[in-house]
């Protein structure tokens, strides 16, 4: 068995760095850095041994960290202390200190975040909301009149600074791409940090049904009516009442056409075959001026264009 004297003389035998070594060996690392003695060379006249020795350890947070995005592609991958912001040198009350700016990477993301909050969406499909123009099918003479429309909207908006008065009343046949083209718009607006709202009809019709009882009715009704860009997706296809149509329909649009805000809507219906739909209520009853009086608002804030093509959902 080992002695305790025995076991004292190997312990003596080890080499244990001393803590000035220490200090040392990673003081020259520091300082050895490229990023560190290009800083250090750039302001030369106000850095000193004191000043140095007094911020090694935010010059080592420092070069501890990447100095430039390493485009991860993703902020979540980010190994830097702050996930995507990179370190920066900076002297402060004589003493050099670390800032952090954001990386490449994250402005991207930021950038992104913002678009997407310019987009509200109630009730609308994923792939509806990440639609662009550019992947708009440009196939029939409908869709160049579209498109060519869409991008005079834009350009208008880029040139004066104020958004045209009417949007568009895309109607045809189930599936030809008409909620697509919504999304395409609002995402080209978005760009232009545009503020849209995008409601899916029928949906948007039984929330506001349930609240009623929870009295969040007119704050909903509000927002929809209240925003830049307005888009009414399916319109024709819920199951109307006469509440429905004049109260929520009828304020909407009233304020619309009152306020001049571009509204966009879509529909299997044509103008006359949508007034038809808009007479009948879950009653039975067929109220004609009523539905006449919607239509009057609707037509006064889009212009009618008709989209064909085949059906992309088969």
């Amino acid at each position: 068995m080992r002695t305790i004297e025995s076991i004292k003389k190997s312990l003596e035998k080890v080499q244990i760095p001393s803590f000035q070594e220490r200090y040392n060996a990673i003081r020259n690392e520091i300082l050895e850095h490229p990023d560190v003695q290009a800083f250090l060379a750039q302001h030369d006249d106000v850095v000193n041994k004191e000043m140095v020795d007094r911020s090694l350890p935010k010059l080592y947070e420092f070069i501890s960290q990447s100095r430039e995005c390493c485009n991860c592609g993703s902020t979540e991958k980010c190994t830097n202390y702050l996930k995507g912001f990179v370190p920066k040198l900076y002297i402060s009350q004589n003493t050099i200190d670390v800032e952090y700016e954001r990386c490449q990477q994250k402005i991207i993301e930021d950038e992104r975040r913002e678009i997407e909050s310019m987009i509200s969406s109630m009730h609308m499909p994923k792939d509806v909301l990440s639609a662009t123009l550019k992947d708009l099918y440009i196939d029939n003479t409908s869709r160049v009149e579209i498109a060519n429309y869409a991008a005079d909207f834009i350009a208008h908006y880029k040139n004066t600074g104020e958004l045209p008065k009417k949007g568009f009343y895309l109607y045809g046949q189930f599936g030809v791409g008409k909620s697509f083209v919504l999304g395409a718009i609002a995402n080209e607006l978005a760009s232009l940090k545009v503020q849209t709202v995008v409601v899916f009809v029928p949906e948007f019709f039984r929330e506001l049904k349930n609240s009623i009882h929870d009295q969040t009715l007119q704050e909903k009704v509000d927002y929809v009516k209240q925003a830049p860009v307005l888009m009414l997706d399916d319109i024709g296809a819920e199951t109307l009442s006469s509440w429905t149509r004049d109260e929520i329909l009828g304020t909407i649009f009233h304020y619309r056409m009152s306020e001049q805000l571009p509204t966009f809507i879509t529909s299997n219906f044509n103008y006359d075959e949508l007034e038809h739909h808009l007479a009948q209520n879950s009653k039975g009853d067929v109220e004609v001026v009523k539905a006449a009086r919607i239509m009057e608002r609707i037509k006064a804030v889009t212009i009618p264009i008709q989209m064909g093509g085949e059906n992309r959902r088969h």
